[in-house]
């Protein structure tokens, strides 16, 4: 199949391509959704510069950082089932052209409306390979599912935590807000070719011929009731972390700024990084259990609470500790879920449940995240973030708590022996 066939959704007879081994396949999945992730937060630690520069107020960065979030949960909404039937190579490499477009508008941007112009289109790229990527990847691994969560989950929260750390080192070559996207577009566009060369498998949804535009049409999100339950807690989970992680993503750098006394782009890129990188490393181990959720949330909800300890007590070790540790309990408690419902979703919707669960957990980094940008401005970023914190420690204590009570009610009907 050629690139131009899948996507008019008319399977060409052809077979000439490169025939890619399951590991180079893998390789490619994993990297396109890290390549775009790590482009769509390399403005994380730049965000005060560009603050500076343009006279934004601490609201218009959280504008500029959350319409990348509406952006991207629309595409979900509207094309998460794409690749279905188009195919999982040719959603890949349009959304690796997004995702050069949206950077170079970024890059080159002057005014907010360009600034979110250019997120906007990171969301949508991001967006149109979360569901190909994911479904890919348990394709490839048909006898592992579990390792195919890992690896999504691994190259997700792998791309946004680099993202931040590249941005910062990058920021220090000449022309700060613009030289990490001529380097990440150089490494971006490469690859296009190993995309435009693999030769594709079919999509495992083709469209009658008589109307193929018609299956492209937006879905209502739905869940089989088998996978119902396990729907719901990872969307839960993976809203509320995902407010956390916004958090670090956008007005952290600045508070992190404040409670260091630093302006330093990479140590800040580096702090915002770190509970992504830590839950990105934690898909590397195996913890097994009933408790793994309670347990994951429960160290998110104290660590939360303690990245605003932190900054009252002004903290550089605690900050550090806690961020680690917040990115460490996300990892295992999203992980388990994840793995759940991808485990009972049917192969033929994969991409469109899997793109659905990830809708609500990016509405976690907009919604909460404005919120903050409106009470930093009215109360001043302090008070604002030790509220967030707060609220947020609060949930996932209290979601920690429903889940280990569900779990011994579960034990508790259980046979004997079962």
């Amino acid at each position: 199949m050629t690139v131009f066939s899948e996507l008019r959704m008319r399977p060409a007879t052809a077979t000439a391509g490169w025939d890619a081994t399951t590991t180079a396949r893998l390789v490619i999945s994993g990297a396109v959704i890290f390549m775009l992730l790590v482009g769509a937060n390399l403005a994380t630690p730049l965000y005060p510069l560009l603050q500076a520069n343009l006279g934004l107020s601490s609201l218009e960065v959280t504008a500029a950082f959350a319409s990348y979030v509406l952006a991207l949960v629309g595409t979900l909404l509207l094309a998460g089932h794409w690749s279905d039937h188009i195919g999982r190579r040719a959603a890949l490499l349009v959304a690796v052209l997004a995702g050069l477009a949206g950077g170079w508008i970024f890059a080159e941007a002057g005014t907010l409306v360009a600034l979110c112009a250019g997120r906007a289109l990171q969301g949508t790229a991001v967006a149109l390979a979360t569901g190909a990527s994911a479904a890919a990847l348990r394709e490839l691994l048909p006898s592992r599912p579990e390792w195919a969560s890992r690896f999504t989950l691994l190259a997700s929260s792998g791309g946004v935590a680099a993202g931040p750390v590249i941005g910062g080192l990058l920021s220090l070559l000449p022309g700060a807000t613009t030289a990490p996207y001529v380097v990440h577009s150089l490494l971006l566009a490469a690859l296009l070719v190993p995309l435009y060369l693999i030769r594709a498998r079919p999509a495992i949804m083709v469209p009658a011929v008589s109307r193929p535009l018609h299956a492209l049409a937006p879905r209502r999100p739905s869940v089989s009731r088998q996978a119902r339950g396990a729907f719901w807690l990872a969307s839960g989970v993976g809203f509320l972390s995902f407010a956390v992680f916004g958090f670090s993503l956008s007005l952290a750098p600045g508070y992190f700024a404040q409670v260091l006394g630093t302006d330093s782009r990479p140590l800040i890129g580096v702090l915002a990084g770190l509970p992504l990188g830590a839950s990105a490393l934690s898909q590397l181990v195996t913890l097994r259990g009933r408790l793994a959720v309670p347990a994951g949330l429960a160290v998110l909800g104290v660590s939360v609470m303690l990245l605003g300890a932190a900054g009252a007590w002004h903290s550089p070790a605690l900050l550090v500790a806690a961020a680690v540790a917040a990115g460490l309990g996300q990892g295992i408690a999203f992980r388990t879920v994840f793995n759940d419902v991808a485990a009972r979703v049917e192969p033929a919707r994969h991409a469109q449940i899997i793109s659905t669960v990830y809708v609500i957990t990016y509405l976690g980094s907009a919604v909460p995240v404005l919120g903050l940008g409106w009470a930093s401005a009215v109360f001043g970023m302090a008070a604002a973030v030790q509220g967030f914190v707060l609220l947020c420690g609060t949930a996932a204590l209290a979601l920690s708590a429903a889940t280990l009570a569900a779990t011994f009610t579960r034990q508790a009907k259980e046979p004997a022996g079962a």
